[in-house]
């Protein structure tokens, strides 16, 4: 079971059940779970908020095109002080952690509706904006499996941490449909947009957007201000109660065992290559003629679905334990075919195989799908296998490795991007690389293992 990471005394749990304190579940956790997956969804929503406009913002502001790919690369970027907030979350705990989180993002939003003639220095703004919402992403997206252990029995564990991880890509997916629903694009026939102010117009539309977002999460935050405790009154489970690593030992051991940086890597390499890939999918699918529009739609349908999969498979953890590596090895082997019929598409000359418009959406989006379906899992199968390091610390790493990856890639597109074709064929190779070391992994379930015999 992996019980070599901890000693005797780490796995000592501080109450027992049947005891005065015997563990026990809150109906507030559905409201901590609620608020916290609100701060994800708008941090995702106000990350992707220029990309689907970028043509747009180019007219109202000026962006050039280094501007629109550094709007999108403070995400990865945010992540540079992932290791303070995991520091931050393991000494001081969920609530600290959430309301600075939520403060930052409300000061970024805010930061982005300055009201500046110069459009120089409003672009500025609107950078440092996407910078301070980027420094939430850690939270949002390593917070999860911690605030699932903290609040949630080990029947719907896996359940919460997949809605609250879940719902920061939810957000990005609406980005698609929020900005370009509300903002025209220059190009528009309409006659709104056929006289002298046209820009303005637009501007008009964007300010708009960014107004409303920056409401909406000054709400959250004061709704998390006024109650978000940093814990029940008692632990939900016998796991959640027991003693952990402190934070230089959780990072060495870490850092120092090649069974987690394996499926770490499994991780952080197909989804940090898929992120970087699905940035530049429009541009991907321009030589077979499908339209910046259709390739947004694909994009949201795709996150969409794989936010449905996660939850679903989540739920079907919880309800059948111990089956995480299973679940992995289902959805990456889809991911893989999904990624070979895509790839394969484009050699339809070789292939003989239809490339039509239903082959590449279905593809696509099969895709998303089957990778985003995996987030949940991952987050959960990390914190079994290193347990009694802190989810915090475990799904840090993690990401931070994500992010890195990602951000590296977009960084490498941006200053090269002519021929992209050879992505299709990187991603392909990265699920099956990662579906091969899913098949070599000896999974454990050391937190599991605690709840169910010491329950016993």
């Amino acid at each position: 079971m992996g019980l070599e990471w901890s000693s005797p005394g780490e796995r000592q749990p501080l109450l027992f059940p049947g005891g005065p304190r015997s563990p026990r579940v809150f109906g507030r956790r559905w409201l901590v779970l609620l608020l916290f997956s609100l701060l994800a969804f708008l941090q995702g929503l106000v990350w992707n908020s220029w990309g689907p406009i970028q043509n747009s913002a180019r007219a109202a502001y000026n962006f050039s095109g280094l501007d629109i790919a550094l709007l999108v690369l403070w995400g990865p970027i945010g992540f540079l002080p992932c290791f303070f907030f995991m520091w931050l979350m393991d000494n001081r705990g969920l609530r600290i952690t959430v309301l600075l989180t939520a403060l930052l993002m409300v000061l970024g939003a805010g930061l982005r509706c300055v009201p500046v003639e110069d459009l120089a220095i409003r672009r500025k703004l609107i950078h440092g904006g996407q910078l301070l919402n980027g420094f939430a992403g850690p939270t949002v997206m390593n917070a999860a499996p911690f605030l699932s252990t903290t609040w949630f029995s080990p029947d719907e564990r896996t359940t919460a941490t997949a809605i609250a991880s879940m719902l920061s890509y939810l957000g990005r997916a609406c980005a698609f449909l929020v900005g370009p629903l509300v903002v025209p694009a220059p190009n528009s026939t309409s006659g709104l947009l056929l006289y002298s102010g046209s820009t303005g117009v637009i501007k008009d539309r964007i300010e708009a957007v960014m107004y409303a977002e920056f409401g909406i999460i000054f709400v959250v935050f004061a709704a998390i201000l006024a109650y978000f405790p940093a814990r029940p009154p008692v632990p939900p489970s016998v796991a959640a109660a027991s003693r952990r690593l402190g934070y230089r030992t959780s990072i060495c051991r870490l850092l120092s065992k090649m069974h987690f940086l394996l499926i770490a890597l499994v991780y952080a390499i197909p989804l940090g290559f898929y992120a970087g890939w699905s940035g530049v999918l429009d541009l991907i699918l321009t030589p077979v003629h499908v339209t910046q529009v259709d390739a947004g739609w694909v994009g949201f349908w795709s996150i969409v679905g794989g936010c449905v999969v996660g939850i679903s498979v989540g739920r079907f953890a919880d309800s059948i334990r111990g089956v995480l590596k299973p679940i992995l090895l289902l959805l990456f082997s889809g991911a893989t075919l999904s990624a070979t019929w895509f790839t394969l598409t484009f050699l339809s000359n070789f292939t003989h195989l239809p490339l039509t418009t239903a082959t590449l959406y279905t593809s696509c989006i099969l895709i998303g799908v089957f990778l985003n379906g995996t987030v949940p899992i991952f987050f959960e199968l990390f914190v079994e296998t290193v347990y009694p390091i802190p989810e915090g610390i475990t799904c840090g790493v993690v990401t931070f490795l994500s992010n890195i990856f990602m951000g590296a890639l977009l960084l490498f597109l941006t200053m090269y991007h002519t021929d992209l074709s050879w992505l299709n064929w990187c991603l392909t190779g990265s699920c099956f690389l990662s579906l091969l070391f899913i098949v070599c992994f000896r999974e454990s379930y050391d937190r599991l293992y605690l709840d169910v015999f010491v329950s016993v």
